[in-house]
C-alpha cells in the first residue's frame, strides 16, 4: 500500500476502512497488509511516546463481533510481535474495556488496541488505540499512518501468533462494573442487589451480550426478553446503533412487551448507549444527557455539563433552571467534547459529564472514558434507588420540556473545495441573520439562531459536517406549528448559494 492509501484510512482519531467484500462499489482497503504495517507503526509510536524499548512494552488487543475482526487481529498481533512488543489477546471485548486494560492493576498494559467500526455496516472495520492518556488524538493517528509506510509487511507477517498470550478481559471488566453497582447500593454481589428489577437489553448482535450474563443476572435482575445477545458480525436483526430508528423500536417493543422497568441498547463496541423507560418512552439525545446530568447533579452542584452543538434550548433550560447547573454547548465529535471537559477540569471548573447526542458520554469519575456500559450502570443504580422509594426513573427528567417539532436537513456542497465554500456560506448566513436582528447566541460550531417572540419559538443551527461535503441544519420549534415558520426563515437565509443544494428544505 502507498502512503497516500494508508493516510486515507484515517477517520478523525480512529482508523476505518472497508474490510470485507459484498457491497457493490466498495473495494477492500483495510487489508491484512495495511494492518501488518499499522500494527508495527503503533509499536514504534508507543515506544517513542513512553521512552521505553519495544521489548519492555505490553499491548492488549481486542475486537468486537465483526466478521473481519479475527483476521485483522492476527495481522496486527503479528506486526506487534515482530517489533518486539509483548501482546495479550483479549478476544471479544469492548472499546471501554480495552482502555480499562491500561488501568486495571491485573493488566496495566502500556497500550491497547480495539478492532471496531462502531455502528457502521458489516463490511467495514476499524482500529482504535489507547495509551495511559486515553484515546489517541487526530495528529497521533496521522503519525502512526505515516510511520506505517516504512513498515515491512512481509517481514511483520512472519511472527508466530502463539507467542502472544490470551486473557479474559471481559470477565475482569464485568466484575469492575458489578462492584460499582454493589458499592453504590451498599450491597455485595451475593446479596443480589438488583433482585425485583426487570431490565431488558438489546445487543444488536454486537459485543454487549456480557452485560446480561455477567452483570445483570448475577446481581439478581430479571432479564427476560433481552434479545440479539449473541455476537454476529452480519448483524442479522438490526444495526447496533442507538440512533437507528429500527434499533430503537426493537428495544422499545421488547421493553413494553416484557413489562420491564428499563430497556438498554448499546452500539457494537459498547462505548454508546441509550435507554427506554417502562412505558416505551425512548431516552436518547437530549433526554439521556438530561437524565445522566440529573443523576450527577447532587454530587456536583453548580457544575458544568459539556454537550455537542445540536443539543436543544429545552435541555439548557433543564440543566440551568431545574438542576442549577451550567450548560456549555460545544462542538460535534466525541473527542471534542471530552477534550473540552478535560480542559475545564484542569482549569478548576468542575465538569462531571461530557456527552454527545449520539450517546457518547464521558464521566470525570470514570477516567474521562466514553463508556456505554458505565452509563448504563449509573442508570441501573438510579433505578434501584428510585424503586426503593416507590419512584420511577422518569421522575428524574419530569421537568424536561417535551420535544415538540424538529427537523434535520443535510445540504450537499457541490464545490470542489467544500470546506472553503462552507466557511463562506456560514459567514454569509450569519451576516444575513444579523441584518434581520435575529438572536445569535455563542456558538463554537457553525451559526446558531434563537427565536423567542410572538412569531416563532425555537432555534436553527447550520454547521459543517466533520468530514463530508455536507452542511447539516437542525431546526427545533417549541410550539406546535412553528416548525414550518422556522423552515421558511431557513430558506430565506440559505437562498442563492450556487454550490449548496438546499432542495431537501421543504
Amino acid at each position: 500500500m502507498t502512503k497516500e492509501e494508508l493516510l486515507k484510512l484515517q477517520n478523525g482519531s480512529d482508523i476505518r476502512g472497508i474490510a470485507l467484500s459484498g457491497v457493490e462499489g466498495e473495494e477492500i482497503n483495510l487489508t491484512e497488509e495495511a494492518c501488518l504495517k499499522i500494527g508495527g507503526a503503533f509499536a514504534v509510536w508507543l515506544s517513542k511516546k513512553t521512552g521505553k524499548p519495544c521489548q519492555n512494552l505490553t499491548v492488549g488487543i481486542g475486537r468486537d463481533s465483526r466478521l473481519s475482526g479475527p483476521k485483522l487481529e492476527i495481522a496486527i498481533t503479528k506486526a506487534l510481535l515482530s517489533n518486539g512488543i509483548k501482546v495479550v489477546r483479549c478476544g471479544m471485548a469492548t472499546t471501554p474495556a480495552m482502555f480499562m486494560s491500561i488501568v486495571f492493576p491485573q493488566t496495566k498494559f502500556d497500550g491497547s488496541i480495539m478492532i471496531t467500526a462502531s455502528h457502521l455496516p458489516f463490511n467495514r472495520n476499524g482500529i482504535k488505540f489507547f495509551d495511559k492518556d486515553g484515546g489517541l488524538e487526530h495528529e497521533d493517528i496521522t503519525q502512526i499512518l505515516t510511520l506505517a509506510d516504512s513498515q515491512n509487511s512481509e517481514q511483520n507477517k512472519n511472527a508466530n501468533i502463539n507467542d502472544s498470550k490470551i486473557f479474559d478481559l471481559i470477565d475482569l471488566y464485568a466484575n469492575h462494573l458489578k462492584n460499582s453497582i454493589c458499592t453504590a447500593l451498599n450491597s455485595t454481589q451475593e446479596q443480589k442487589p438488583l433482585s425485583g428489577l426487570k431490565i431488558v437489553v438489546d445487543s444488536g448482535n454486537g459485543a454487549s451480550g456480557f452485560f446480561v450474563s455477567e452483570i445483570l443476572e448475577p446481581l439478581g435482575a430479571d432479564t427476560t426478553g433481552s434479545q440479539f445477545l449473541n455476537p454476529d458480525g452480519s448483524f442479522p436483526n438490526h444495526i447496533p446503533n442507538p440512533e437507528n430508528k429500527q434499533a430503537m423500536k426493537a428495544i422499545q417493543d421488547a421493553t413494553v412487551k416484557n413489562k420491564a422497568d428499563l430497556g438498554l441498547i448499546f452500539d457494537t463496541d459498547v462505548d454508546r448507549m441509550s435507554a427506554v423507560l417502562s412505558d416505551g418512552t425512548e431516552v436518547n439525545r437530549d433526554s439521556i444527557i438530561a437524565m445522566i446530568s440529573a443523576i450527577l447533579a447532587p454530587d456536583y452542584p453548580e457544575s458544568t455539563i459539556v454537550t455537542d452543538s445540536v443539543t436543544s434550548d429545552r435541555l439548557t433550560y433543564f440543566l440551568e433552571k431545574v438542576l442549577n447547573l451550567k450548560h456549555l454547548r460545544y462542538m460535534r465529535g466525541y473527542k471534542n467534547v471530552i477534550n473540552k471537559q478535560k480542559e475545564l477540569n484542569q482549569n478548576g471548573i468542575v465538569c462531571p459529564l461530557a456527552m454527545e447526542t449520539s450517546g457518547h458520554g464521558a464521566l470525570k469519575e470514570n477516567y474521562y472514558l466514553d463508556d456505554g456500559a458505565y452509563l448504563a450502570v449509573k442508570l441501573i443504580i438510579a433505578l434501584a434507588k428510585a424503586s426503593k422509594q416507590n419512584k420511577t426513573l422518569s421522575s428524574l427528567i419530569e421537568k424536561l420540556p417535551p420535544l415538540i417539532e424538529e427537523g434535520e436537513f443535510r445540504f450537499k456542497i457541490t464545490s470542489e473545495n467544500f470546506k472553503e465554500y462552507g466557511a463562506k456560506v456560514l459567514e454569509t448566513f450569519k451576516k444575513r441573520a444579523q441584518e434581520k436582528n435575529y438572536t445569535l447566541p455563542e456558538s463554537f460550531e457553525g451559526v446558531r439562531i434563537s427565536f423567542n417572540d410572538k412569531n416563532a419559538k425555537g432555534w436553527i443551527l447550520l454547521r459543517m459536517s466533520l468530514h463530508d461535503p455536507v452542511m447539516p441544519m437542525n431546526i427545533e420549534s417549541e410550539n406546535k406549528g412553528d416548525l414550518p415558520k422556522l423552515i421558511k426563515i431557513a430558506k430565506e437565509l440559505t437562498d442563492g448559494f450556487e454550490f449548496l443544494d438546499t432542495s431537501c428544505l421543504k
